[in-house]
């Protein structure tokens, strides 16, 4: 486990506040530049001490890159987090671990 003062850990900061049985939120945005319109869609919820997030984003050459995770809070202070993503070229990279929060170190 890493002992951690500061997380920087995308949809943590959901667990931090509280775990809210079935809090969600979607969002959807579009842009446009000379290079042509993008988009993304984003998507959250908590449910039973698990958050969790997963995105798509379309560039201006319709290259898109997916994006999700979740993060469980397993003890008071103690979290185990995984994700995945998938760039335009179908390569994935995961991730996994566990984080452990201490006060004032």
């Amino acid at each position: 486990m890493k002992n951690l003062s500061l997380v920087s850990l995308a949809g943590l900061s959901l667990v931090l506040a509280g775990v809210v049985d079935a809090q969600a939120f979607s969002r959807q945005s579009s842009w446009s530049s000379q290079r042509g319109t993008g988009s993304a869609s984003v998507g959250a919820s908590c449910a039973a001490g698990t958050c969790s997030r997963s995105a798509v984003r379309t560039g201006a050459y319709g290259r898109s890159v997916t994006n999700s995770g979740s993060v469980t809070r397993t003890a008071p202070g103690q979290y185990s987090y995984s994700g995945a993503t998938t760039g335009p070229n179908g390569n994935t990279r995961t991730r996994s671990g566990s984080v452990v929060i201490t006060n004032g170190q």
